[in-house]
């Protein structure tokens, strides 16, 4: 579902990707971790096309993101802790106009964004203005939007960001739903427990380059360590180390 090779990216004389090679499986809730500057935003702006690496090549779900990005960009969905909705309309309303570009029919797009209220809980959100809602209304139609379409691929970026806990509880069970076969969730974070809780494998980055991968039992048992926090110091330490 996701393969990338020698991945490269540089912005003037600063270094984001240092050569990255990642591959992940279908079925699976990816865990992409690192503090902020690691490459993290960059690596997922190349997987979802928003962005061109200098060198290296991004394959999901079966097709090139830098020779064909059309093609992915119809079975990739999107969610970051920063986007917007227009103020005027409602949930329902965006849902609708963003299923029409994935040319859903009217009937297709009520269909899914039924079956999306019932997963993500989204109530009076769908025929209220986006302009009055709470971070967490906002965000939860911020999903819905970004997976109308079914898509193969979710990436989600800090995409917990803000929420209370009732909204980010909703969020952890709805990409706990997600994992199945032929599909790919790949989940952003700066919070460890969230990782440890939803991810099959995470891979660590830091400074632009890859410093592990593997399943989190794996990584526990490789450093040492009692919870995934402590491996991930515990690993960027020992980076440190031998820089």
């Amino acid at each position: 579902m996701l393969d990338i090779q020698e991945l490269r990216k540089t912005y003037g004389t600063f270094t984001a990707l240092r050569g990255v090679n990642l591959h992940a499986r279908g079925g699976e809730v990816f865990g992409l971790l690192g503090p902020n500057g690691a490459g993290k935003t960059t690596l997922l702006r190349i997987m979802a096309t928003l962005l061109r690496p200098d060198s290296g090549q991004v394959t999901l779900a079966g097709h090139d993101a830098l020779r064909d990005p059309e093609s992915v960009r119809r079975v990739v969905g999107v969610v970051n802790g920063g986007m917007g909705l227009p103020a005027r309309l409602t949930g329902r309303e965006v849902l609708r106009s963003f299923a029409a570009l994935y040319d859903l029919t009217r009937a297709q797009a009520d269909a899914r964004i039924a079956e999306l209220d019932e997963r993500l809980e989204l109530g009076r959100t769908l025929d209220t203005r986006a302009g009055e809602y709470s971070t967490g209304m906002k965000q939860k139609v911020v999903i819905a939007r970004a997976v109308i379409h079914d898509p193969a691929v979710l990436i989600l970026d800090e995409a917990a960001s803000g929420l209370d806990i009732f909204a980010r509880r909703t969020l952890l069970d709805f990409v706990q739903a997600t994992r199945a076969p032929g599909r790919l969730t790949v989940y952003s974070t700066h919070v460890m427990s969230e990782a440890e809780e939803l991810c099959d494998r995470v891979a660590i980055l830091h400074e632009g380059a890859l410093v592990t991968t593997g399943s989190v039992p794996d990584i526990l048992e490789r450093t040492g360590e009692r919870n995934l926090e402590r491996a991930f110091f515990s690993l960027l330490r020992g980076e440190a180390a031998h820089a």
